[in-house]
């Protein structure tokens, strides 16, 4: 079978990684423009350490700090025309899923002028501004994948930029950034790394080197979990050794997500988001344990090996750790079941599951996941 792995991003890990290799900037650009939230990266300090490596080889920088979670549509193009205005010439990118997302677009859209209708067709001219990208959080991985996921009110949902000119040039790894990061926020980013790389074994462009990675990813999660239920319940910060661990667990399974796509978790993930706020982790993982179910119906030899992964002996066992990491879940009514079944039926990310769900199945899941 014909396979390929591709992925041109230089990964630096680290304390004080940017600061200390600031000179590789210099090959990005002459001006920057930072792509950021309002609040988390300057409380964190991840804004400050990319200023003093910028200003420290003597390149300028402009802010956009306008970043919402979930990035809308008209975020970018607003962060675009600050970036064409300013005359920057790559990005740098800080924070978790959102602003990373949001700066690959910005990148994007700087470069070439692409209509909205046209803003998710694949179909670019081969051109696109620099970047950096600095995650804040350990669950995306988008420092490593050619995706940018938007909010689109049009389509009600989130939809994906999907295009190798996404990749980053840069990624800085530095743990420290995750430590004033909530419990809460720490779990459910988890998760999310946890959901990419499981799914990224259930997806039929899985190959031999994906699936290396993400059983590392796997391990090294189901590794943390136990501090992680442990800080659940008695309100314990993890250190600083687990937070690097989760961070590299987040890396190693964006690059599987790169490889493979996402499945019909994130496709039932996404209603729960855009019409519920609940949070994208989160929402994969009330999801993930049904969906694991169903596998182990359909495919019984891919379940027991992820399982076998994970180190748990059968499929209840990871739905009951799943739920002493989420506690209490949220409900949904039978009318919700069936609009978000009839959208999670027709997304992309249906085609890349090796067990492909009917829309009487996404019910199903739905309904033993999300209701009493």
């Amino acid at each position: 079978m014909l396979s390929k792995f591709y992925m041109p991003t230089k990964v630096i890990m680290g304390e004080d990684c940017i600061i200390k290799n600031c000179e590789l900037l210099t090959t990005l650009g002459r001006k920057a423009l930072i792509v950021t939230g309002a609040k988390s990266s300057k409380m964190n300090g991840s804004e400050n350490d990319v200023k003093i490596a910028l200003e420290s080889i003597g390149i300028q920088y402009e802010v956009f700090d306008k970043v919402m979670s979930n990035p809308t549509i008209d975020c970018v193009y607003e962060g675009a025309s600050m970036a064409k205005g300013t005359s920057a010439d790559f990005i740098i990118a800080i924070g978790g899923g959102s602003p990373m997302d949001a700066g690959k677009a910005i990148a994007l859209l700087a470069a070439q002028d692409i209509g909205q209708e046209n803003l998710f067709s694949g179909q670019y001219e081969n051109k696109v501004l620099p970047m950096a990208l600095v995650p804040t959080t350990a669950g995306t991985g988008s420092e490593v994948t050619p995706y940018s996921i938007l909010t689109n009110h049009k389509a009600q949902t989130k939809t994906s930029i999907a295009s190798d000119l996404l990749f980053p040039t840069f990624a800085f790894l530095d743990a420290k950034y995750t430590e004033s990061l909530g419990l809460m926020t720490t779990i459910n980013t988890a998760i999310d790394a946890l959901s990419h790389a499981i799914e990224g074994m259930l997806s039929v462009k899985a190959t031999t080197v994906s699936d290396a990675l993400a059983s590392e990813s796997i391990r090294l999660i189901m590794n943390c979990i136990p501090d992680m239920i442990q800080g659940a319940e008695i309100k314990n910060p993890l250190d600083l050794k687990q937070r690097e661990l989760l961070l590299q667990a987040s890396c190693i399974a964006g690059m599987v997500i790169a490889q493979t796509g996402t499945t019909a978790v994130h496709a039932m993930g996404y209603p729960l988001t855009y019409f519920k706020d609940i949070d994208h982790g989160r929402a994969n993982g009330l999801l993930l344990g049904e969906y694991l179910k169903l596998v182990e119906k359909e495919e019984p030899n891919l379940s027991t090996r992820i399982l076998k992964v994970m180190n748990v002996s059968e499929t209840e066992e990871f739905k009951e750790l799943l739920n002493r990491l989420l506690g209490p879940r949220e409900e949904i009514s039978s009318e919700e079941i069936f609009q978000y079944s009839a959208r999670a039926s027709k997304t992309k990310n249906m085609n890349n599951c090796v067990v492909k769900p009917t829309e009487d199945d996404i019910k199903t899941m739905y309904t033993k996941s999300l209701t009493n």
